[in-house]
């Protein structure tokens, strides 16, 4: 969508029921081209806020011009002392620690793409990425080089870096830090890598990389998914998609937050699209300090850092926040400076919403995205005017249709399946085009996601597609037993899936973690009992200490059993 005119603006409001409910401050449109890669918003950023701290972890900060310096040597040492060559995947295998932002901007100006893995893969799922990838080189903790050491040989990796816990927190700190973890806590399994090349050696030399010129249409991240048709591959994303969803935000958030001042909690895992960009990039963009969260399920030691100092703006899913209010020390975290929380990742849950709310007195803005929109597509506005329950309005330059089972539109009023036109949109699977094809309907990304957009242009979510239980006929949302069972004062977490059923097709079975010693399955009976028609009523009802749960803390549905 181009700049418009007053008359066109008018035309669109008609045709795009969310516009009329934007605040003053956000444009319909942005300008694709404000940024002109990820290195040009890095490079602002050092020189707008060189000697101000932009990365913290464990007590330990590095400043802006650092990261640049840092970076910049990494580029250099991967386009110096590898057999790497622009466009190679560098895959990087870390949890929230200060090499991570450093390695992301290293790998990008040395031309190359960064490959994000999750540090708890297994070997099999390692190799499969890497060889799907074609990954040429790794970046890994020291504590999962047991795992690598199994598959490395089968892969096209050449080239292996080990970083510690330690290796950014000082000599002294860095050295106690890596003892306890090796010798005294015993997390880092024996391995034998002897041709891995320590972290360290590869920032030691400041010097200045080949200067890369992007165009925004150059691959920046690969991210793999299963996505919306269950295959694992790498999501394509470029530098013009992230940059974009960059100058959306700019948008959406108008003079919310102050240039140079800010504090980012990021206790999600940078790794997962959701983080990399609204706290990794994020932050940076802002000119604020990012302070990384290791091990946020670790909540005690979590909570505790949040103490240390007034921050702005933190990011959760749905069973982080919940989880954060249930502990204890909750209440000693001062959120009078708090400007922003934002959700995401998965539905947030009306009860958690409206118990931040009175915790906190800040509300938490609901979003929605994934990783094939990188991920801003939708947000709920911040002057107030936000629903719960919504994943908000589409971000500007955005469109969202709605289609049925064979692929036409549906009216704006009824459920169907979310798509989604616009410049944070990938343009597709690393090398799949024939998994590309499915997921779109001309221009329009196909979510998986059914939802329905009210007549002021808000969506609600009613629930992934594939997850969607047929009982004896009647569609079943597992979203919306899930949230109707989440209000029960003895729930702490709950999941919903269908499971075969003799006599209905498909029946209800919730999984739920006690909150109350004593809650049993009558009482949640009778609890839903005049919440929830007789079909939805979940058949079976099972207590579990724990539920499995994705990286970033989305209980997996399709693990529940």
């Amino acid at each position: 969508m181009d700049k418009l005119n007053k008359n066109e603006s008018h035309t669109m409001e008609q045709e795009y029921p969310w516009l009329k409910s934007y605040p003053k401050f956000v444009s319909h449109t942005i300008d694709e081209k404000k940024y002109s890669s990820l290195i040009d918003i890095l490079d602002k950023a050092v020189i707008d806020y060189s000697n101000l701290p932009a990365i913290e972890n464990m007590g330990k900060s590095i400043t802006y011009k650092q990261l640049g310096e840092y970076s910049d040597a990494f580029a250099w040492w991967l386009q110096n002392k590898t057999n790497l060559k622009a466009g190679d995947r560098v895959a990087i295998q870390l949890p929230n620690i200060i090499q991570f932002p450093i390695a992301v901007f290293g790998i990008l100006k040395a031309g190359m793409i960064v490959v994000n893995v999750n540090p708890l893969y297994t070997s099999d799922e390692m190799k499969h990425q890497f060889t799907d990838l074609d990954v040429k080189a790794l970046l890994i903790l020291e504590n999962f080089g047991f795992n690598l050491e199994k598959i490395v040989s089968e892969t096209p990796v050449e080239t292996v870096i080990l970083a510690s816990l330690g290796d950014m927190l000082g000599m002294i700190k860095g050295t106690i830090v890596n003892f306890v973890v090796r010798k005294i806590k015993k997390l880092v399994p024996s391995y034998s890598l002897p041709k891995a090349i320590p972290f360290g050696d590869t920032i030691h030399i400041k010097n200045k990389p080949s200067a890369i010129n992007y165009k925004l249409s150059d691959v920046a991240f690969l991210q793999y998914t299963g996505g919306t048709t269950g295959v694992p591959k790498g999501v394509t994303l470029t530098h013009g998609n992230i940059c974009a969803n960059m100058a959306q935000v700019d948008a959406w958030v108008g003079s919310l937050f102050t240039l140079g001042k800010e504090v980012v909690i990021t206790a999600l895992p940078m790794y997962h699209i959701f983080s990399l960009t609204a706290n990794c990039i994020l932050s940076i963009h802002l000119g604020a300090k990012n302070k990384l969260i290791t091990n946020p399920r670790d909540m005690k030691a979590y909570l505790a850092e949040l103490r240390k100092e007034k921050f702005s703006f933190i990011t959760g899913v749905n069973t982080l926040y919940n989880l954060m209010m249930n502990h204890p020390d909750f209440k000693t975290v001062d959120f009078s400076g708090l400007k922003l929380a934002l959700a995401g990742g998965m539905a947030l849950q009306d009860v958690v919403a409206k118990r931040w709310k009175e915790a906190t007195g800040k509300p938490i803005i609901e979003a929605y995205g994934l990783s094939e929109t990188s991920p801003g597509a939708s947000v709920n506005p911040i002057d107030g005017s936000h629903r719960i329950g919504t994943i908000g309005l589409p971000l500007s330059s955005t469109i969202f249709k709605f289609f049925d089972d064979n692929g036409q539109e549906v009216p704006f009023g009824e459920p169907g399946e979310i798509a989604i036109k616009g410049p944070q949109v990938m343009p597709g699977y690393w090398q799949h085009p024939d998994e590309t094809a499915k997921v779109f309907n001309g221009d329009y990304f196909l979510t998986g996601d059914i939802g329905v957009m009210d007549k002021d242009g808000f969506t609600r979510i009613i629930d992934r597609k594939k997850e969607m239980v047929v009982v004896s006929g009647f569609n079943v949302f597992p979203n919306e037993i899930e949230k109707t069972i989440a209000e029960h004062p003895g729930v702490l977490e709950v999941g919903v899936r269908g499971v075969p059923d003799e006599k209905t097709t498909e029946a209800v079975s919730a999984f739920i973690v006690k909150k109350d010693p004593n809650l049993t399955e009558q009482s949640i009976r009778d609890f839903l009992k005049d919440k929830l028609t007789p079909y939805k009523v979940p058949k079976h009802i099972q207590f579990r200490d724990e539920l499995p749960k994705s990286n970033v803390g989305k209980i997996l549905r399709r693990l529940l059993e």
